[in-house]
């Protein structure tokens, strides 16, 4: 039945541009995908699909608690969440290079 809900979302997903003209998977393939696996509720479906999406929604909401709400250590947060998302992005693309 995934496989199934897999093609009906994939017809109004944006295709990436990067695997239509070099053929290969850009570091946010699977992006999209994942969030729609979220939203149905489908959490680690989503986490195998791009495993920096939790972390990229960790970063999104930091950003929005930050515009309304002083934080100590903002600095030293906005990087840990920062570098963490870059290397699970960066890890993520090498594995899906290599296989």
């Amino acid at each position: 039945m995934f496989f199934a809900l897999l093609t009906e979302r994939d017809k109004y997903m944006l295709p990436c541009v990067n695997k239509r003209l070099f053929g290969f998977d850009c570091p946010g393939c699977g992006m999209q995908r994942a969030m729609s696996l979220l939203v149905e509720g489908n959490f680690a479906e989503a986490f195998h699909m791009y495993p920096a999406i939790y972390n990229l929604i960790l970063l999104a909401g930091y950003f929005v608690l930050r515009a309304f709400v002083k934080i100590r250590y903002d600095n030293w947060i906005l990087r840990v969440l920062i570098f963490s998302a870059i290397a699970l992005i960066i890890g993520n693309y090498i594995l899906k290079l290599i296989n």
